[in-house]
């Protein structure tokens, strides 16, 4: 397993990124090799100052970083020698098995369909939030920022994707998926959720437990799978995120509210694309950059875009 690993990506890098490979090395093992992609010279001073070698890992030298400033599809396309760019021609040449970055989000999803693209047959692709439920248990929560407006043929294919990810990637045998409402009565809600609705008690691709309101997000009693457009789904993730700071800020200690922190989890796949893209927090520090890396390895042991390949070939 080859996971390829962008080194200039975040706010933090690379030095944020070095480490977080470093403390990787405590769950890593023969079959998980590292390549990393960044300016060499930086990388080999940010490891001997962490007391690592830049020779313990495969290393491709790029020149130029795509910044949080530069335009996201311009900059894939103009910054061909940086670490996103060439880490995505090597996913999309076989060459790693799977790519993250906690760099700049538009152009890691600029790459993604420059160069991986979507799955046939999927309309647009997602991307997930872990949603806590207790202190060991996570709903998931799609679309959470990619796709302002969806239509309700998006939204059905939401539901396959993320029952998809639980079931293969989270071990959740059938999932139960819900649609973000402000009732459970099928009239309830404007007039996509009503259609979407209506699409989703007709399938027979995943088990639709109905409309879910806001306060079920967090509860696992009727659903794993919350499906909602990414503008309401991503106004729902910093809301949690808004919480989780005051909480702490309040010096609360509690281990339910600690599974809000995004370092536990690293980053989220983008669902419904050909090969393993993951997308870390641009404020990443070393124990999210190992998470991030754990993740990638996660999903491409679980064969997920195989999956979502096989899936809708037969759908």
């Amino acid at each position: 397993m080859r996971i390829g690993v962008d080194a200039m990506g975040g706010d933090y890098a690379p030095r944020s990124v070095v480490e977080g490979v470093l403390a990787s090395a405590g769950w890593r093992t023969a079959e998980h090799e590292l390549v990393i992609f960044g300016d060499r010279d930086r990388l080999a001073e940010e490891f001997q100052r962490a007391g690592g070698s830049v020779d313990d890992y495969e290393v491709v030298h790029c020149s130029e970083v795509i910044t949080m400033h530069d335009h996201p599809v311009r900059a894939i396309a103009e910054k061909a020698d940086s670490s996103i760019t060439v880490g995505f021609q090597h996913l999309a040449g076989g060459r790693i098995d799977g790519f993250a970055s906690a760099g700049h989000t538009g152009a890691m999803m600029a790459g993604t369909m420059n160069f991986i693209k979507a799955v046939p047959g999927i309309l647009r692709p997602a991307i997930a939030a872990y949603i806590p439920v207790s202190e060991n248990r996570y709903n998931i929560l799609l679309d959470v920022g990619l796709n302002a407006d969806c239509k309700p043929d998006v939204l059905v294919q939401y539901a396959m994707l993320g029952s998809l990810y639980a079931e293969h990637v989270m071990g959740k045998e059938k999932p139960r998926v819900g649609l973000l409402n402000i009732g459970e009565e099928p009239s309830k809600g404007n007039l996509v959720s009503k259609a979407t609705y209506e699409k989703m008690v007709a399938s027979e691709d995943f088990l639709f437990a109905g409309n879910v309101e806001g306060n079920e997000i967090f509860s696992d009693e009727r659903v794993d799978v919350v499906v909602t457009d990414g503008f309401v789904g991503n106004v729902v993730l910093k809301e949690a995120e808004a919480l989780y700071k005051i909480i702490l800020s309040r010096g609360i200690k509690d281990d339910y509210f600690d599974s809000f922190n995004f370092e536990r989890y690293g980053g989220t796949p983008v669902l419904g694309v050909n090969a393993p893209v993951i997308i870390g927090h641009g404020i990443s520090n070393a124990r999210a950059i190992d998470n991030m890396i754990r993740q990638t390895s996660t999903v491409i042991s679980s064969g997920l875009c195989e999956k979502f390949k096989s899936f809708f070939k037969n759908a």
